[in-house]
């Protein structure tokens, strides 16, 4: 009989086998004569150490968007080997890996080798499988052996049992979870922000050498686990809205988050693309860097327009303006020497600043932070939190830029710019963190995805806290008021039916490139602000204009967001209250 001929016959009678022999020999091993002998018997092993189970994640309502699997490294003992031509032909069938190369591998290890690694992350059924006929190879040689024949042998298969981490919700908040890599380390989003906590120490356990044994090892308590402040659900649906927005724009990519602006959770945090973090080795193939994973709270741009808030909040806050201000917008205004213009460049005559909000007018926001001048109106974008992280709970966040008198690169008529989002650069988190001032009653609130951490010791619930004071709470309430009033004006495509919300678009060119990037931003009910939402689409090319693609995005996503807190309309709402 030939070689071919003989691996063709071995092959089949492996496949057969394997189904049978599996639930007999566990049967063999619970009740046959040698159950108490193996039973009773000491058994054999050794001390290794090894990573504990990854605490698991959940959303706010338990439902489990990161846990754990039990996987083995299968492997071959090289000192312990008599027969690689049977090893090589049940792997390469088995674990599906090439024959003659393992045959290779076996037959001519490099000098010094012990122990060849053959495959990691080799499922429980298979490694059952491969046990199971290991032992009855085993047992079947012992009988042969008194007669003197040689039979088919997988002495020196070994596994050794780790974990893997897997993702039952799959591409779900992909982008705040971050993922796993084969070093079990967490990169990005949550699982690196709190690897300390999830992976813990590795702990030193007693392993049996006996592959029968692998399952039976053992292994450490679990760490922390962690509770998010995201709602799966609710997470799933702005996924949905924002694709689709991708799509139905022409956008390249794009960031939904929907914040409590009493308390800084995010309920849900959507950014495009994303991938399946179970299919981590794929991630060059979506992402050139790591800016890209999440750009809710790694990516900065030119906001445009929505920058205007903290434009107006400022002059309103320091007394420079009142809502009632009056300016003769002539379509140009000059800071020095310098020019700056409307976004259509026309002119817009007698406006109030209410009005200067509803059609958005650039000249009329320079001519604020002129009035406030260079000292005044820096010091209130920094104590909005521009150019420094917010301190978000999720690996990689930038930290933005904010140049500043007295840098090499501010000009004066950065003043003017930088008034209506232009020459300053930041994150989406970032601007809901400033806004949110201005939707509540003056403090700043740091954007959280942790609700609480859980551990040995108990809950430990994350509470809320204030980064900062930048306006006073009368301030935020005249503004608020002026937003619900220009949003009317501006953006009707932005209103929800029954409900009286605040926000403003942004439109602001990609500097060098083509395009534009567009946002929205928004919050309501405005008398008692319960959520916050922020669009980001980037370079759509359906419309060039935030008023055309981010305002009816953030117009769906309010209405899934009043529907998840079952939030009555105004009317009914504010007679039930009275």
């Amino acid at each position: 009989m030939n070689v071919s001929s003989r691996r063709l016959l071995l092959a089949t009678a492996l496949f057969g086998a394997v189904g049978l022999l599996v639930p007999l020999r566990i049967l063999y091993l619970q009740f046959g004569p040698q159950a108490e002998r193996i039973r009773a018997q000491e058994i054999e092993g050794q001390y290794v150490v090894v990573q504990p189970p990854r605490g698991e994640i959940y959303d706010r309502n338990g439902q489990l968007l990161a846990g754990n699997q039990t996987v083995y490294e299968v492997g071959v003992d090289l000192t312990q080997m008599d027969d690689p031509e049977t090893l090589a032909l049940t792997l390469s069938v088995l674990l599906e890996v090439d024959h003659d190369a393992l045959l290779s591998q076996l037959q001519n290890p490099p000098a010094g080798l012990r122990y060849l690694v053959v495959k990691d992350f080799v499922g429980a059924e298979v490694q059952q499988q491969l046990a199971a006929l290991q032992e009855e190879l085993a047992q079947q040689g012992a009988g042969a052996s008194a007669e003197g024949e040689t039979p088919p042998s997988l002495r020196g298969l070994s596994f050794r049992q780790h974990f893997f981490r897997v993702y039952p919700q799959h591409q779900l908040a992909a982008n705040v979870l971050g993922f796993v890599n084969y070093e079990y380390r967490g990169v990005l989003g949550v699982e690196e922000q709190y690897d300390v906590f999830l992976g813990g120490r590795p702990q030193r356990v007693w392993v049996p050498r006996s592959p029968l044994e692998a399952d039976q090892v053992e292994m450490p308590t679990e760490n922390a686990a962690l509770e998010l402040t995201l709602d799966a659900a609710l997470q799933g649906e702005v996924e949905d809205i924002l694709d689709a927005a991708l799509v139905r724009y022409g956008a390249q990519s794009g960031v939904i988050v929907v914040m409590d602006p009493r308390n800084g959770e995010i309920w849900a945090m959507a950014s495009a693309p994303r991938f399946d973090p179970n299919r981590f080795w794929e991630y060059d193939d979506y992402f050139a860097n790591a800016a890209e994973y999440n750009r809710a709270v790694s990516m900065v741009y030119e906001p445009g327009s929505v920058f205007k808030i903290l434009t107006m909040a400022a002059g309103l806050d320091a007394d420079v303006i009142q809502p009632d201000t009056t300016f003769l917008d002539t379509g140009i205004y000059y800071i020095g020497q310098y020019a700056v213009y409307n976004w259509n460049r026309a002119a817009w005559g007698e406006q109030t600043m209410t009005g200067c909000l509803a059609h958005s007018l650039n000249v009329c926001l320079a001519w604020v932070a002129d009035e406030m001048g260079v000292e005044t109106f820096y010091r209130y974008m920094r104590s909005f939190g521009l150019g420094r992280r917010t301190g978000i709970d999720l690996a990689n966040e930038a930290a933005g830029r904010l140049k500043l008198p007295g840098d090499s690169d501010w000009y004066p008529l950065e003043l003017g710019t930088n008034a209506f989002g232009q020459g300053v650069a930041v994150t989406p988190v970032q601007m809901l963190a400033a806004a949110s001032a201005v939707a509540t009653d003056g403090r700043m609130v740091a954007p959280h995805v942790v609700r609480a951490v859980i551990g040995d010791n108990g809950r430990y619930e994350v509470p809320a806290q204030t980064i900062g004071a930048p306006i006073s709470a009368e301030t935020a309430e005249t503004l608020s008021w002026m937003l619900s009033e220009a949003i009317s004006t501006e953006t009707s495509l932005a209103i929800v039916p029954g409900y009286r919300i605040a926000g403003k678009t942004g439109t602001a060119e990609i500097p060098g490139e083509e395009g534009t990037n567009t946002s929205f931003i928004g919050w309501g009910p405005v008398d008692d602000p319960q959520f916050m939402v922020y669009v980001w689409l980037e370079r759509p090319t359906a419309s060039i204009w935030a008023s055309e693609v981010a305002a009816p995005v953030f117009r769906d996503v309010a209405q899934v967001v009043i529907d998840f807190l079952n939030l009555p309309p105004d009317e009914i709402r504010l007679a039930t209250e009275r």
